[in-house]
């Protein structure tokens, strides 16, 4: 059985947990996310296969 998860979307929801959790963390997270989402681009990393 193949599950295919999408990267940007994973780390989307990891971080919005996390500013759920704590939210004096916004801009780390914020700055993290689009830092990852520009190298998920640059680099093509679309997908993971679990």
């Amino acid at each position: 059985m193949n599950i295919t998860l999408g990267l940007a979307p994973l780390i989307s929801l990891i971080a919005g947990i996390l500013i759920l959790i704590v939210p004096r963390l916004l801009n780390y997270i914020v700055a993290i996310y689009l830092i990852a989402v520009g190298l998920i681009g640059l680099f093509g990393v679309g997908h993971l296969r679990l």
